[in-house]
């Protein structure tokens, strides 16, 4: 959850570049070169503006602490130009780990195996990769959590039956994950999905695609956006048509705009679910850990997806936060 990466990051933060100083100064005194490359999306939508934020801090602050680590941050618009960045970023670096939040999953795969057959470290965030076994490391959300805990929710509310559509975000193994999670759980119930397409976590896609749910089913009794970006165009799209019928929009990932909804006890979105664009920081914390305090990190870390509610709603608000 949020909490818990907020602690985890500072945990990895002090703890690796200050306490660690001292344990893994025999690293720095060999005076060798470490060259992290973080490859993420640009901050297309306000997810990954918070990505982009956490990952710039990181950098700042590994750098200070360790002048032997050069932290490389690249951001891409596309799966493409993300592709094309990490050819670059290979050719022209000796890479020792890469950070990787991919833009799409299958796209980019193959280049990451390529990278990771020269010796580099590879972290993968959020996304995944295709084929898991190119990673050292992985740092996510418990995504088949945030579309299970959030379907229980809606079923319980809706009592078990009624009529709702779904929107999808970009084709990455989280949405699908996401979507394995909520699915499974309204199988279970007289709950009918009358459609579900991809949005792209993008606020205007999810505005568009809303209308036309809205032109093609007279009634709705609720939506999951699977996204707090996506939530914000589903709710303008439904307020525009003057649509009373649908009972509850929830998204999802503690956007503080729609945390600011659910602490004011919003009847129509009462809940979302945590996934911190932090946990960036966290992943380049970790991987620098390999090199400044010789801490060998592998594995999965994961957070939990509580519910955020109005009664544990405060955990999760951070009014200066980029997201």
């Amino acid at each position: 959850m949020r909490k818990t990466i907020s602690r985890a990051r500072h945990l990895l933060s002090a703890a690796t570049i200050a306490g660690v100083a001292l344990a893994g100064t025999s690293a720095l005194a060999q005076d060798k070169k470490v060259t992290i490359a973080v490859s993420i999306p640009a901050a297309t939508h306000g997810w990954t503006g918070g990505v982009v934020y956490h990952a710039e801090q990181a950098e700042k602050q590994i750098e200070a602490a360790f002048p032997n680590i050069d932290v490389i941050v690249s951001t891409a618009s596309s799966a493409s130009a993300q592709v094309s960045a990490l050819e670059d970023l290979s050719a022209t670096n000796d890479l020792s780990a890469l950070v990787i939040l991919p833009f799409t999953s299958e796209e980019l795969t193959g280049p990451v195996e390529q990278v990771k057959e020269k010796g580099t470290f590879i972290t993968v965030v959020d996304r995944g990769l295709a084929d898991p076994s190119i990673q050292d490391l992985y740092v996510a959300g418990d995504n088949i959590a945030v579309g299970a805990n959030t379907a229980k929710y809606l079923a319980d509310k809706l009592g078990g039956k009624g009529e709702i559509v779904v929107l999808r975000g970009i084709p990455t193994v989280i949405d699908d994950e996401r979507i394995e999670g909520f699915t499974k759980v309204i199988e279970g119930t007289d709950i009918k999905i009358l459609d579900i397409q991809y949005a792209n976590w993008n606020q205007d896609e999810a505005f568009t695609l809303m209308q036309d749910y809205l032109a093609r089913y007279p009634n709705i009794d609720a939506v999951w956006a699977n996204d707090d970006d996506m939530l914000l165009g589903v709710l303008e799209a439904v307020d525009q048509a003057k649509r009373t019928d649908i009972k509850y929009a929830l998204g999802g990932n503690g956007m503080k705009q729609v945390i600011e909804m659910v602490k004011a006890g919003d009847q129509r979105t009462p809940i979302s679910t945590p996934y911190p664009p932090s946990m960036i920081a966290s992943a380049i914390y970790m991987t620098a850990a390999q090199f400044a305090g010789q801490a060998p990190m592998r594995g999965t870390f994961k957070l939990d997806a509580p519910l955020i509610t109005p009664e544990n709603a405060d955990q999760f608000y951070f009014p200066d936060s980029p997201f």
